[in-house]
Order: C-alpha cells, then sequence, then structure tokens
C-alpha cells in the first residue's frame, strides 16, 4: 500500500484531534460513556458511521475507563449491496462485529406508496432489529452517526412538519425503558465529518433505497441551514447551541412552565 502524503498526513491528524476532542467533550458532557459498557456501534457504511467507529477506537485506547466496542451493520437487502465491503474493512481495522441479514427493503417497497418517503419507515424497522439485537449481545449503549447538523436539520423538520419544538437528544432512553442510544458526534459538523471520511478514504457505501429520492424534506431543510451557514458562518452552532440553553418562560408550553399561575410580587403578599 503507498504511503499516504505528508501533507496529507497532517490534514488527518489535525481533523482528527478536533473532532476527538469534541466526542470526547460530548461524551464527558452527557455522561455517554461509563467503566464497562458494551457499545453496539451501528455501521451503516457511510461517511457518518465509519467516522464515528474510528473515533470511539481511537478514544478506547487511551479512555481513562474500560469499555467494549462490537460493529453492527444490517443488511437490508438492497439491490447491489456490496456484502463483502464492511466485514473486509472491520477486519482489517481488527473490531469485532457483527453482520445482521433482515429484507426491510422488500418490506418498505411494498408498503410505502410510490413516490412517498421511504426513510421513515426504514429507520423504525433498522431500529427496531437494532434493538434486538442489542439485547441478544448485552449491550449497555447504541451509539449512532448522528452529528451536529442532523441535530438542528431535526429541529426544523419537527417545527415545520410536525409543529413540535423537538430534535435528536445527545443520549436518550428508548420507550421501553430497555436501550440508552447515544450520539458521540454530536458536537461535530457534517463538513468536518465529509472531509475527514474523505481523507481517510472509507469504503463508502451509498444507500440505494432513499438515496436515490428527490426532493425529500430534509434535503430541502439541509439546503436552508446551508444557505444561511454561507451567509452567516456559525449559524447552524449557534441554532445547536440554542438546543442547550432553553428558557421555557420564554415560550408558550404550559405543561413547561405555570403560565396560568404567574403572580405579582403584590399578589404574592
Amino acid at each position: 500500500m503507498t504511503a499516504a502524503p505528508i501533507s496529507t498526513t497532517k490534514a488527518i491528524k489535525k481533523l482528527e484531534a478536533k473532532l476527538r476532542g469534541q466526542v470526547g467533550r460530548a461524551i464527558s458532557d452527557y455522561r455517554m460513556i461509563e467503566a464497562g459498557d458494551r457499545i453496539l456501534v451501528c455501521l451503516s457504511g457511510g461517511k457518518d458511521s465509519y467516522t464515528l467507529l474510528s473515533l470511539l477506537m481511537a478514544l478506547q485506547r487511551s479512555a481513562p475507563v474500560a469499555f467494549e466496542l462490537l460493529a453492527v451493520n444490517l443488511d437490508q437487502k438492497q439491490p447491489g449491496f456490496p456484502t463483502d465491503v464492511l466485514p473486509a474493512y472491520l477486519e482489517a481495522v481488527g473490531v469485532p462485529y457483527r453482520i445482521v441479514e433482515a429484507d426491510t427493503y422488500s418490506t418498505v417497497i411494498r408498503v410505502v406508496p410510490e413516490g412517498k418517503t421511504m426513510c421513515g419507515l426504514c429507520s423504525r424497522l433498522r431500529r427496531g432489529i437494532l434493538y434486538r439485537i442489542a439485547s441478544e449481545e448485552g449491550a449497555t449503549k447504541i451509539a449512532l452517526g448522528h452529528h451536529r447538523d442532523d441535530i438542528v436539520e431535526t429541529l426544523f423538520l419537527n417545527m415545520f412538519y410536525g409543529g413540535r419544538l423537538k430534535a435528536m437528544p445527545p443520549k436518550l432512553l428508548t420507550d421501553d425503558q430497555q436501550h440508552i442510544v447515544i450520539r458521540p458526534l454530536a458536537y461535530c459538523a457534517e463538513a468536518d465529518i465529509a472531509r475527514y471520511a474523505a481523507l481517510k478514504a472509507y469504503p463508502i457505501i451509498p444507500c440505494n433505497l432513499c438515496g436515490s429520492q428527490e426532493n425529500l424534506q430534509r434535503s430541502q431543510i439541509k439546503q436552508m441551514l446551508q444557505t444561511w451557514e454561507a451567509g452567516h458562518p456559525g449559524r447552524i452552532e449557534s441554532l445547536f447551541r440554542s438546543l442547550q440553553n432553553i428558557s421555557p418562560s420564554q415560550l408558550a408550553d404550559s405543561a413547561l412552565f405555570d403560565f396560568a399561575g404567574l403572580k405579582t410580587a403584590a399578589e404574592e403578599r
């Protein structure tokens, strides 16, 4: 194998240090990883999950606490999916892994009307299978590759199309209270991840199921945010920080703040 140019190696190290610092801070801020954890790392073959696995492996070598990693890929039986790519990569980097075969592709194609977005159903099916695998493997945490931009995009998707002020938390307890999901890339910008993945030359596997769909709501939100970022650098970071600085009394949810019970100082006497 030909060695990477020195300039490329330096660029990788510099960017990796930045991303590792952001991941380490997110893990610390939200107490994502504890001693003895067995972490199921969901690997799709995209830039985000490759980066997630690489950074967690790097942190595993230097972390003050010991934890295990298990990379898991769900082979959804999409036509043309290269089944040899991920096993070869995982063998090469030396991480324990499991490939799970489940034909969710046929289900999504059968159930979702032509022209409608497939991502929602595909995600739910995939999530259910991964939760089952986590139980089978005794995993204490499930790590997903969602990054800062994903979180902000989800905020706007929920506001624009769902009428809810809701995003993706860096750490959550599943509805059945059986699993804890963590998003160690929560502080990482997508642009940095994309550049890092390109420099590392990961064997990216495109999603042929939904990747070919045009005019998806998320794509429209992404374009809107990128336009804002181009005109006002730092806008996405500011939007993300707003999720960490919430003032319930300045919103309008009476379940979070007792607006009806507000009284002046004179009324309190």
